[in-house]
């Protein structure tokens, strides 16, 4: 998802700083869970028109055999760090108006066996979100959530890979998107960051904006 909004946003003309712990092409390395190196990034870096936290691990297991380990981990990447990033970023942000667009996951909102992490989460970046947007509405920073379903990501795939071969496969299914083919692609997510982004959703803060092909009708 953050490769196909690297891309678009680039089409279209944006100045992209892109994070990941691999440095590649046009992106810094750095570990999100590294707090004074993505505070030190961020600041350097801004002030910032738009900010996109993308980052997200997610591991799925009985509850009863999650570790400490595991669930501060995914603390640490997929709640931690994006308030953190926030944080630093919110002085530029108010500067110019700009506005945050954060990825949480069907799992925010419903149940989703096997990650009572993940949900835990995804839950509450939708959330911090809500309260953000709130708080610093009147000062012009709008915050967002978009909130997906399955996608066709390496991220989705190596989950799936990693199942306990004595999980209920029904509960699991319950995760999988109602419209065919069943997975949304990285780029149909990029489509909804950058409309939340734009001028477009001038009107639209506090969302949380769901992509889950029907998971929850």
């Amino acid at each position: 998802v953050g490769k196909a909004t690297h891309a678009l946003f680039r089409s279209e003309g944006a100045e992209v700083i892109a994070v990941d712990r691999v440095e590649a092409p046009d992106v810094i390395a750095c570990d999100v869970t590294d707090t004074p190196a993505i505070v030190d990034l961020v600041t350097s870096t801004g002030p910032f028109d738009v900010l996109l936290n993308v980052a997200g691990i997610c591991k799925l297991g009985h509850t009863t055999e999650v570790t400490m380990e595991e669930w501060n981990r995914q603390v640490a990447v997929n709640l931690t760090a994006p308030f953190v990033i926030m944080q630093a970023a919110l002085p530029g942000l108010i500067e110019r108006k700009g506005n945050i667009v954060n990825i949480g996951s069907i799992a925010g909102v419903r149940g989703q066996a096997y990650s009572a992490a993940y949900n835990a989460t995804k839950a509450g970046i939708i959330m911090m979100s809500k309260g953000i947007a709130l708080e610093y509405a009147r000062r012009g920073v709008r915050v967002n959530c978009v909130c997906p379903g399955g996608i066709d990501t390496p991220l989705v795939q190596g989950v799936a890979e990693t199942l306990p071969p004595d999980v209920n496969m029904r509960l699991v299914s319950r995760a999988i998107n109602v419209l065919p083919p069943g997975t949304a692609q990285p780029e149909e997510i990029a489509d909804a960051i950058a409309y939340l982004a734009s001028d477009a959703a001038r009107s639209v803060t506090g969302a949380a904006f769901m992509i889950d092909g029907g998971i929850d009708c």
